[in-house]
């Protein structure tokens, strides 16, 4: 049975809160959810042109919405494959170019089925990029920007976080992102 937008957007941001936040995978999500100033919108779009069109009109929604700092955009009926949404990632990163949008927006990728270049699937690092469904998350530069000068040294981010994923190990890791599915009220 297909998910609900509304439980689609109560899975990704059980998925934000109890893994991204929870483990500190991002430093600057913490406060943004605190904030509520991260959206969360679902396509049900089914062909790769029209997820790009999706994709600017988001984008649009933001330059339109500034107190909105973040978007993260969920395809739950499209992209099952992975490397289908590699090349989903690469086209929407050329078309922010083509756009005009580079230096303005961002983009981060997030997949159930992610997997680094150059690890085994079943590696743990890969649930740092794990998500309950396939979605892109827009960041806006200057905000990150921000982040990253208030922070500090954001290099540590990727290998702390890859640490974290294999101290608690791939099943630990499965466990905590299929948590998300859990019916909450």
């Amino acid at each position: 049975m297909q998910s609900s937008d509304e439980e689609v957007i109560r899975h990704t941001r059980h998925w934000v809160s109890d893994v991204i936040v929870a483990m500190n995978i991002c430093p600057f999500a913490k406060r943004e959810l605190a904030r509520d100033s991260i959206r969360v919108a679902v396509s049900r779009v089914k062909k790769l042109a029209l997820a790009l069109e999706e994709l600017m009109k988001e984008i649009q929604w933001l330059d339109e919405h500034p107190a909105t700092e973040t978007t993260l955009l969920v395809f739950p009926t499209l992209f099952k494959d992975f490397e289908h949404y590699l090349d989903f990632v690469e086209l929407a990163d050329s078309l922010l170019v083509d756009q005009g949008y580079e230096g303005t927006y961002q983009l981060a990728s997030f997949h159930p089925d992610y997997c680094f270049a150059e690890a085994d699937p079943d590696d743990a690092s890969n649930y740092t990029n794990r998500s309950p469904y396939p979605m892109v998350h827009l960041l806006r530069e200057a905000s990150l920007t921000q982040a990253i000068e208030y922070y500090g040294d954001t290099q540590q981010i990727p290998e702390n976080n890859i640490a974290k994923m294999n101290q608690i190990g791939a099943a630990e890791a499965q466990r905590r992102l299929a948590a998300c599915f859990d019916n909450l009220p």
